[in-house]
């Protein structure tokens, strides 16, 4: 991006807001690229008063995809112009590299006013982020409900429902009318949740009973009780993990859900956004984690990026290793025919491919728990048969193309045979690897993939280096 954009036409200078809301944005709903040159223009020249414009005229999840597009010091002038009520929703929609440097140049006194406007799970989350000394500070300066609330956030495991939730909540006992949820709500205000679907019904303990969607209250008689209307609700633990109370909103088609306490009280709830967020994070994570690398984020600098990959790259050093001893104890018969030199990297790959492909739907089936002890074998049993098939039909085309490209057929059937061998033994790989480390409580997103090639090579190379030995020396 050029730090200098004197070019822009004096139209575009003088666009209104309205305009600039229309600019902001492409089809796709990203920032253009002459909108951040806009921005950057405007700080060069000092225009304070078409910076606080541009600023203004965006939604702040965009301020947020902004800030990641600028330099840490073009964020500091924005961050200026930034009102103080949408702050707070700029903050929990960085990045959480940038979050933490903006969360550096905010004021305690400011922070604490944004966050009293966040819902508590957000706030807990940013207050999360902060140093000691200035989370100490922030406390501090908010009032004493919201601060012991957001320790009491801070409390719960990570990735936790009771980190997940918020605790704002509508409750209503269960001898109320809908005309009594109604009344109440209204003389409620701002004590109610800024976001929430439904109501839930509690006995004198607190205990949810049931839940009532609020499109449904407002279509019942103001004097059926809300007993006589609510709906059976999904409980959520405090302590569940956040991947399985995903699970649990994909599964049941969930909006929102009580949260509650190990003596079964309501301590809070769950709404569809905070779970959307869930599922965006843990499907990146795997996805990552299937590579062996993590989230970089678009600030991260050379040396922190080569460190988090090279542990990952030296467990496959070792197990490239492995495979090459494998080789070695066939030296003799290499030297003796060279196209088996040739060749063998074609079964090691072809095998290392399958046995990826097998591996992500065996991580996904896990993760979605589509692949449980029920139907195990029946799918161990599918995916061997898929790698029989690919096996033979792939031996067939290298068989052939070996045969004719080193003018011996026999060489072509020990080629065959060892890609028939290794395609079945990726497809058992890809299956029980995963299955084998989660059951011993390893993420086999992260785990998984390293065993997987290492099984692939080392069979793909004995296989077809020992059968060249038996049969064609």
């Amino acid at each position: 991006m050029s730090q200098n954009s004197g070019d822009l036409t004096a139209e575009r200078q003088d666009l209104v807001v309205e305009d600039l809301e229309d600019l902001a944005l492409g089809e796709d709903y990203a920032l253009n690229p002459e909108y951040i040159d806009m921005v950057v223009s405007a700080a060069d020249r000092g225009d304070t008063e078409r910076l606080r414009e541009l600023i203004e005229a965006l939604h702040p999840a965009d301020v947020a995809d902004l800030m990641a597009f600028l330099s840490a010091d073009y964020r500091q002038e924005v961050l200026a112009f930034i009102a103080p009520d949408a702050l707070a929703d700029i903050l929990s929609e960085l990045d959480t590299n940038i979050r933490e440097e903006v969360l550096e140049q905010v004021t305690p006194a400011a922070l604490a006013r944004a966050l009293e406007d966040l819902d508590s799970d957000d706030a807990a989350d940013l207050v999360e982020d902060l140093e000691d000394d200035k989370r100490d500070a922030v406390l501090a300066a908010m009032s004493e409900i919201d601060r012991a609330g957001i320790r009491t956030s801070l409390a719960y495991a990570e990735e936790s429902a009771g980190r997940l939730m918020q605790r704002e909540v509508m409750a209503a006992p269960q001898f109320w009318t809908v005309g009594q949820a109604i009344d109440h709500m209204r003389q409620a205000g701002d004590e109610l949740p800024d976001l929430f679907f439904d109501i839930y019904v509690v006995d004198p303990s607190y205990v949810p009973q049931g839940a009532v969607a609020l499109s449904r209250l407002l279509k019942t008689r103001r004097d059926t009780p809300l007993a006589q209307i609510m709906e059976p609700v999904s409980e959520i633990p405090v302590d569940m993990d956040q991947e399985e109370v995903a699970y649990i909103f994909d599964k049941y088609h969930l909006i929102s859900a009580p949260v509650t306490d190990p003596a079964g009280r309501l301590v809070g709830q769950i709404t569809v956004d905070d779970i959307v967020g869930v599922i965006q994070e843990e499907s990146q994570e795997d996805i990552l984690a299937l590579a062996g690398v993590s989230d970089a984020g678009r600030d991260a600098t050379v040396m922190g990026v080569a460190r988090s990959r090279f542990w990952w790259l030296l467990i496959n050093l070792g197990t490239a290793v492995l495979a090459s001893s494998v080789i070695s104890l066939f030296e003799g018969a290499i030297s003796k025919l060279v196209a088996l030199a040739v060749l063998m990297p074609i079964v090691a790959s072809m095998g290392g491919n399958a046995g990826t492909q097998t591996l992500t739907v065996a991580v996904r089936a896990l993760a979605t728990k589509e692949l449980t002890s029920v139907n195990v074998w029946r799918t161990v049993v599918r995916e061997v048969i898929v790698g029989l098939f690919n096996g033979s039909a792939f031996a067939i085309c290298v068989g052939l193309v070996a045969a004719f490209w080193f003018h011996d057929p026999m060489l072509g059937v020990v080629i065959g045979m060892a890609m028939v061998i290794n395609l079945s033994a990726a497809a058992l790989a890809g299956i029980f690897v995963p299955i084998t480390l989660e059951k011993m409580g390893y993420d086999p997103a992260v785990s998984s993939t390293v065993f997987v090639t290492t099984v692939t090579d080392v069979v793909g190379f004995f296989s077809f280096l020992g059968l060249a030995v038996l049969i064609l020396l």
